[in-house]
């Protein structure tokens, strides 16, 4: 059974937290050429504008000829205007698709500020889905990165990224393309398996034969979300009944409340006071090494004070406090 226009209509109900103008990524591949046909279809009634980006990253000789063919393909679509973004300067030698996505996001919130957007929707589906999962599970990812994408994520740019087909397979938005005669480019960078994501889906077959379908990954992952979700309501709860004082430089905790929390509870208020006090920080220091300085903050009686990820961390016995401070 495919996907329609009338499913799309019950996801959007309960996606988009407010009118206004959109903005919507694509690439031009299926995935997000689907996504904008139907936003543009669903839109028709309700007078939505629509801003359509193609970021050109020069990566490949044919790039800017596919931009311009999406320019083209969607001229005439209810709502959609388009606007294609070009990466100039020179492009890394290394971790080439991280900082593509990176440089891609960056151009797509200038240009969304430009025109007052606020809502960036994206087209990945139940496959990236799974394959996040997997690359997170690979990388030994703790609770929260196993919980994959969420539908609606916050940007450090302040706009907010809106996933809409998450439980939609890649095979059902394909076939909602050539139904309904929808052009698409086909990026040769999805199968070249110098790159993670490729290999994963060339071992599609394999782990479905071991019941490791995307579908019931995409799943597992959301039930990871849900659970994280409680647990980081649960330790904003903490967070701010161990509080003792706040300062410019960071956040003195009664020692003795978290003592008697649950160390996940406690590794999430330290996450949390780390992330406040260096919220410009892109990568923060492995979760393996703040689970072992949690551990030795709670169970350690000769551990006084440590320093990580910019931080400074020190235990006062005689008030009983753990001072977590910028370094």
């Amino acid at each position: 059974m495919g996907f329609s226009l009338s499913d799309f209509a019950g996801i959007m109900e309960t996606v988009l937290p407010a009118q206004g103008s959109i903005a919507v990524g694509v690439s031009g591949g299926p995935d997000s050429m689907a996504l904008l046909w139907l936003l543009s279809h669903w839109s028709k009634d309700r007078d939505l504008p629509i801003k359509a980006f193609t970021v050109d990253h020069g990566l490949r000789p044919e790039s800017a000829e596919e931009a311009r063919k999406v320019s083209a393909w969607v001229q005439g679509w209810p709502n959609v205007t388009h606007e294609v973004l070009v990466w100039e300067g020179e492009k890394p030698e290394s971790r080439i698709l991280e900082e593509a996505r990176g440089k891609r996001y960056a151009l797509i919130a200038e240009a969304m500020k430009k025109c007052g957007a606020q809502y960036l929707f994206v087209a990945h589906h139940r496959d990236d889905q799974a394959e996040t999962f997997l690359i997170r599970l690979a990388k030994g990812s703790g609770l929260d990165g196993l919980s994959a994408m969420r539908p609606m994520q916050k940007m450090d740019s302040g706009i907010s990224l809106l996933r809409p087909l998450l439980d939609v397979s890649k095979d059902n938005l394909i076939l909602l393309c050539n139904e309904n005669n929808i052009p698409y480019v086909d990026d040769p960078t999805n199968k070249n398996e110098g790159y993670l994501r490729p290999r994963l889906r060339a071992a599609q077959d394999v782990l479905e034969e071991e019941g490791l379908s995307a579908k019931r990954l995409a799943l597992t992952a959301k039930r990871l979300a849900r659970a994280s979700s409680a647990l980081t309501d649960i330790a904003h709860d903490l967070f701010t009944t161990a509080l003792a004082e706040e300062r410019a430089d960071g956040f003195m905790f009664n020692y003795r409340a978290l003592h008697r929390a649950h160390e996940e509870l406690v590794l999430r208020v330290v996450l949390d006071a780390m992330d406040r006090i260096h919220p410009e920080g892109d990568y923060g220091p492995r979760l393996e090494k703040v689970e072992n300085l949690v551990a030795r903050i709670l169970r350690d009686p000769a551990f006084k004070g440590a320093t990580l990820g910019g931080c400074i961390f020190a235990i006062d016995p005689k008030n009983e406090t753990l001072w977590v401070g910028r370094e």
